[in-house]
């Protein structure tokens, strides 16, 4: 288990834990609220104890509610991208996979990608970026475009979680 570098979580009231976690999951500030309000502990203050928490949080929300999760995301290479409205965490990571260096036909290739996948499923496409580059993402959105609905939901959902493991270690 892995001890948070820069803080304690066990040791933070409401407002300095919600200030430290509210943005581990893109937009949704509820994930961390509704952990803190089951109570935080010396456990709490390892990465993996507290992701643990937090994605248990995740995968028994509402559909309702996992579905707005999905659809805070930023489409990958997409337009909030180009305009710099990302959040600061989505910004990092998709420059560390190098979409900012896609060629013009990569970022066609992106944008059709993008609306075929939000076509055929009605979400956007998620995939935890870091360590990837940009041929890997693109390849695996088209051999993601070939599943169920159903099994697109479960791993937008798995992958959500693993940009929080990604996040809350960069902590």
């Amino acid at each position: 288990m892995t001890l948070f570098a820069t803080l304690t979580p066990s040791a933070l009231d409401r407002s300095s834990f919600l200030k430290a976690f509210a943005d581990i999951y893109e937009h949704a500030p509820w994930v961390a609220e509704r952990v803190y309000e089951q109570g935080i502990d010396a456990a709490d203050d390892h990465i993996e104890h507290l992701h643990a928490r937090m994605a248990v949080v995740v995968l028994n929300a509402d559909h309702g509610r996992q579905l707005t999760l999905i659809n805070a995301h930023p489409d990958l290479a997409g337009k909030a991208a180009v305009r710099g409205e990302l959040t600061a965490a989505s910004t990092s990571e998709q420059v560390g996979a190098g979409i900012q260096e896609c060629t013009p036909e990569e970022f066609a290739r992106f944008t059709a990608l993008n609306q075929a996948y939000k076509a055929r499923f009605g979400f956007v496409f998620i995939m935890a970026v870091k360590g990837s580059t940009r041929q890997q993402i693109l390849a695996a959105f088209e051999e993601r475009l070939r599943n169920t609905s159903e099994q697109e939901f479960a791993r937008a959902l798995a992958e959500i979680n693993r940009i929080a493991l990604f996040r809350l270690h960069a902590l």
